[in-house]
């Protein structure tokens, strides 16, 4: 199951319980669900790889204690089979709420001892909740069994691409946001600013054997989860990544857990606490073994997004590790209090990245005296400017700060990323290229016109320790200017022309075929096509050339890859190559934004990535495999899914009929087109006659006359054919096109029942065939699916910078092609024009006083 088809049937789901649970709390239930199904599928697999049988599993209770420590051992905890998801599924009309409540209960108490920091509690919110499913018994089983049937095909293997527990909470917070409000604000954090810090993180760590990071506000574990992706991309062992999180809120601490856990990360290696950052910090010890297990945690990476300006208790802090060096957060905004804790626990060659309001960059008072300490101690590195309503529940501007113990510079990075965003409803979103952008920028450390710069400390301390964003970085435009000769006079400016430099460097031939050479500062633009000046001139072929032989070869390089390597290749690593080869094979390529093409590979890769997801989950055979089309009508009022059809799993119908019945499509597409065809010639009669004619024939027409009745029309036909021939009308009489569009209304009849029988004809083939494709046909098809398109895309770029040179030199020559004096001329004529008009009015004396005012003001006197 892809991503879009989850969240349908979640969306569904949800809008179905909106009667019983609230909005915001029906995550916490299916969540639960998910991971306990989770749990229950990873026990049943492991028993599998041990040679147990369906015999053997059906066997499993708490009596056989020795099987229950062997499975404890191992995983962590045991479920008898009785309580096993999949048998829930199989009692049917049979399963009751008291057998999840029992389940849950015996989960409880069957922990391993030493996994209860990783399990103990995890379905309390689930447990405790369960009476909200309804007032009865009857109803609480009704909605339980709602919710299993729903998430029962929901993948649990971990091969996805993407984090399940994840992908549905924010999915659920983003459109239950109007009622989830600011509560999920505050701990939920988009996956692409979360993503965003994973990158920063994972190049500052890449040359690490074993890797700890932290996350002491970890909400859904939605940070932890993806840094650890990006690291992952570094590091040959993914079970040397240790992880570390705390969360003040039971409900999201337990899906902290549940994410870590669904995403195979092994259970020694999860570490949390339940608790409240600020007032119980680490060190972390076992009240069994406090000697023993002490760790003051100092890891390689802290990541957070702390709720934003929260209110804390300074009071007795002063003496505080974490605070002591740097002076104590006011009582009212405790984001300095977070970003200190944070800094105190990464180790001397660690990084931390932490979200907060832009805010914390000029305030004053205690916050300005730590932002001041801050700087001169040397630990901020980056400072990263996001777009505005870029979290769900507040539109407060945000930055990421980026801080390390130790630095040999002692400058600053400052990035302005605020306009570079996707409007996505009522939030902005960071697209792929925007993230890789700015990821890239830190990681090299540039200086970049209107984006970043590196600013020094002497710089710093002269604005007073001020780091708002606008005072280093300028990412506004450049208002437009208007040359005053130009204006007056015409032709353009050479300064202007300029601002191109880029394209000249690029044709250095081409500016002089395009205006006239003047040794003044101002050039004419020569009268001919500027897009075949430009499309034809010799440089410009050069460079179409050169564009696509920096592609030559990638085809065949992506094909290898992804066709020929779709069972076994690294979905999650597969990308970053790719991209690396683009960025590569740009290098030469001048005026190209490498991360326009990065932006068009990703905008592919999001649905290649899921045709590889279920083509390693399901295996080779699912793309010759169809679905049921299913679709939501209405029934008696009701909604009522039924089957409309089918769908390629992978394979669209569409693009098989193309490559492999294009003459029977062929032949469908001409008789569509002479129906549309039929349409308008139907229109054009009716919209030849005039309003005499269509009262003459009005009985052929509707009430309004805008539309022929076929019926009536039938009726007259007949009658003007009875002992007549059509000959005997002419074809522009209203006879004559009662006659027409009786033929036209044939001709319709018929093309539509045509059209129905093979529409199905060819759906019921192109099912046959997707089920029957040779190996050498599913190559073939993904070629025309993933690599095709992606090509005809990446080549499309060399054209539209060339189209964007047309418009930028045409909107120059439109600016100043006509002149003040052409429009004061302009003037003078319609004024003239206007005033000889006014000669021909008559009317009252006192129009006529009016009337000659008028005219001396138009200069016409």
């Amino acid at each position: 199951m892809n991503k879009q088809k989850l969240a349908n049937r979640i969306w569904e789901s949800a809008n179905k319980m909106r009667s019983k649970i609230e909005a915001n709390e029906y995550k916490d239930y299916i969540l639960g669900f998910i991971f306990y199904k989770y749990l229950s599928d990873k026990e049943v697999r492991f028993m599998k790889s041990k040679g147990a049988t369906a015999e053997d599993i059906k066997l499993l209770s708490e009596e056989d204690t020795e099987t229950v420590k062997y499975i404890q051992g191992n995983i962590g905890y045991f479920i008898a089979h009785k309580d096993l998801f999949s048998t829930w599924l199989t009692l049917g009309k049979d399963f009751d709420i008291s057998n999840v409540r029992d389940a849950l209960s015996a989960f409880s108490r069957l922990i391993d001892s030493n996994y209860k920091k990783v399990f103990d509690g995890i379905f309390e919110t689930l447990q405790t909740g369960l009476t909200k499913l309804g007032e009865s018994s009857g109803s609480q089983t009704k909605a339980a069994s709602d919710l299993i049937q729903l998430i029962k095909d929901i993948p649990m293997d971990g091969k996805q691409d993407y984090d399940v527990l994840g992908f549905i909470y924010e999915y659920l917070i983003s459109n239950f946001a109007a009622n989830a409000g600011k509560k999920a604000g505050e701990f939920y954090t988009p996956h692409e600013v979360s993503l965003l810090m994973s990158e920063i993180v994972a190049d500052h760590l890449k040359d690490r054997k074993e890797i700890q990071i932290y996350d002491p506000t970890s909400g859904s574990g939605s940070l932890l989860i993806n840094i650890g992706r990006s690291v992952s991309k570094h590091i040959d062992d993914d079970d040397n990544i240790k992880y570390y999180a705390q969360e003040l809120k039971q409900n999201t601490y337990n899906l902290t857990r549940m994410n870590l856990v669904m995403r195979g990360i092994l259970p020694s290696n999860i570490t949390t606490r339940n608790g409240d950052t600020l007032e119980d910090d680490w060190p972390y010890f076992d009240e069994s073994d406090p000697i023993g297990t002490y760790n003051p945690l100092y890891v390689d990476a802290v990541v957070s997004n702390p709720p934003y300006s929260q209110h804390w208790d300074p009071e007795n802090k002063e003496t505080d590790p974490r605070y002591a060096r740097f002076g104590l957060a006011p009582k009212g905004k405790a984001d300095y209090a977070f970003l200190l804790h944070d800094l105190y626990h990464i180790k001397p060659n660690g990084i931390m990245t932490i979200v907060l309001p832009h805010g914390v960059l000029f305030r004053g008072g205690e916050e300005g005296v730590i932002r001041k300490n801050l700087i001169e101690n040397n630990h901020i590195d980056v400072i990263i400017g996001l777009p505005a309503n870029i979290f769900f529940g507040t539109g407060i501007p945000t930055i990421i700060m980026v801080l390390k113990q130790k630095r040999e510079n002692t400058d600053v990075h400052i990035i302005d990323a605020s306009k570079g965003f996707t409007k996505v409803g009522k939030n902005n979103k960071l697209r792929a290229s925007d993230i890789k952008r700015i990821a890239d920028t830190v990681a090299a450390r540039k200086d970049l016109p209107k984006f970043a710069r590196v600013i020094s400390r002497d710089e710093i301390r002269s604005n007073e320790y001020n780091l708002n964003i606008p005072r280093y970085v300028d990412s506004s435009d450049s208002p437009e200017s208007w040359d005053i000769y130009s204006s007056m006079f015409g032709g353009i400016p050479k300064r202007e022309i300029e601002e191109l430099s880029a394209y000249w460097l690029a044709f250095p031939g081409l500016k002089a075929e395009l205006f006239t050479n003047d040794s003044g500062e101002h050039v004419n633009i020569k009268e001919r096509c500027l897009k075949d000046i430009i499309k034809n001139h010799p440089d410009v072929i050069s460079f179409k050339e050169h564009f696509a032989g920096a592609f030559s070869g990638f085809d065949a390089e992506i094909y290898s890859h992804l066709v020929e390597g779709m069972e076994t290749l690294n979905i999650s690593k597969e990308e970053t190559l790719l991209s690396n080869e683009i960025f590569e094979r740009l290098s030469s390529v001048p005026l190209v934004d490498e991360y326009r093409a990065y932006q068009i590979l990703n905008d592919a890769w999001v649905k290649i990535s899921v045709d590889l997801e279920i083509i390693q989950t399901e295996g080779f055979s699912a793309i010759k495999k169809v679905d049921p089309n299913m679709v939501i009508k209405k029934k008696n009022g009701v909604d009522v899914e039924v089957q409309e059809g089918w769908l390629g799993r992978i394979i669209p119908f569409d693009l098989v009929q193309e490559a492999l019945l294009h003459e029977e499509a062929a032949a469908l597409k001409e008789k569509e087109d002479r129906l549309a065809q039929v349409t308008v010639e139907l229109k054009e009669i009716l919209d030849s006659l005039t309003e005499e004619e269509k009262e003459d024939i009005s009985d052929v027409l509707n009430e309004d006359n805008t539309e022929f009745v076929t019926g009536l029309v039938v009726k007259a036909a007949k009658d003007l054919l009875k002992g007549h021939q059509a000959s005997d009308y002419a074809v522009d009489s209203p006879e004559g096109k009662i006659l027409a569009v009786m033929n036209l209304l044939d001709d319709e009849k018929g093309l539509k029942k045509n059209i129905k029988s093979d529409s199905d004809k060819l759906h019921s083939l192109t099912k046959e065939t997707i089920e029957n494709l040779t190996d050498e046909q599913v190559y073939s098809l993904l070629e025309l699916k993933w690599i095709k398109p992606l090509m005809k895309e990446l080549h499309q770029i060399s054209l539209v910078i060339l189209d964007t040179l047309a418009s930028k030199v045409q909107a120059i020559s439109d600016k100043y092609a006509i002149t003040f004096s052409d429009v004061e001329d302009e003037i003078v004529k319609t004024e003239s024009a206007l005033s000889s008009m006014l000669e021909q009015l008559t009317g009252s004396e006192v129009d006529m006083r009016g009337l000659s005012e008028l005219k001396a003001l138009l200069g016409g006197e």
